[in-house]
């Protein structure tokens, strides 16, 4: 089972993040962070994934120290499950509709980490996270985890928004990091990541 446990201690947070990638759909989710832990539960659950984290930080100052981390540690964990990419499917998308809001992301799990966000919030907070928080998130999660992602939203309810990207994102993950029957190696042309 693709599997990956990481820890990361700072001055400013405590994560411990543990991920299946193959699902038996163990979620268990506690970040100090009511929005987050929803937000992670969508892309769990559509994803396919288990899913662990405890986290605590800083959040008498606020949450952008957690937020952050929270995304370095997934990408963290992410990349270590892959592992070399033996097998796995690699390229992604998926859309996800929220009433009025939509939410399409395309991923590639080819070891290079970059984002594109396309899409504004509404309001400067939504579930108490402030809503440049998001891409930020995405951005330390695609860095850390090797993966580029193109994410492009829109809507009018900020908190369909971001449900609708994190149900994608996990979606487009859970496809990509799919191990393919008719591929041993890795799926590059170089032969490695």
């Amino acid at each position: 089972m693709r599997t990956a446990e990481v820890n990361r201690t700072t001055g400013e947070t405590a994560i411990r993040l543990r991920i299946g990638l193959d699902g038996k759909e163990e979620i268990a989710l506690s970040t100090g962070l009511p929005f987050m832990d929803h937000m992670f539960n969508a892309f769990a659950k559509h994803g396919g994934f288990s899913l662990v984290v405890e986290a605590q930080g800083d959040l008498e100052v606020d949450s952008h120290h957690l937020v952050e981390d929270l995304g370095i540690v997934l990408g963290a964990a992410i990349r270590e499950a892959v592992g070399e990419g033996c097998g796995i499917v690699r390229f992604a998308h998926a859309a996800v509709p929220m009433d009025e809001a939509l939410a399409e992301v395309a991923v590639d799990v080819g070891g290079r980490g970059f984002l594109v966000f396309t899409g504004s919030f509404n309001s400067p907070s939504t579930g108490g996270i402030d809503t440049s928080l998001f891409e930020h998130f995405f951005g330390s999660l695609c860095s850390r985890g090797g993966i580029t992602a193109h994410i492009r939203f829109y809507g009018r309810n900020d908190h369909h928004m971001a449900e609708a990207i994190f149900k994608s994102f996990g979606i487009a993950l859970g496809h990509a990091v799919a191990l393919d029957p008719g591929r041993t190696g890795v799926p590059s042309t170089k032969g490695t990541f």
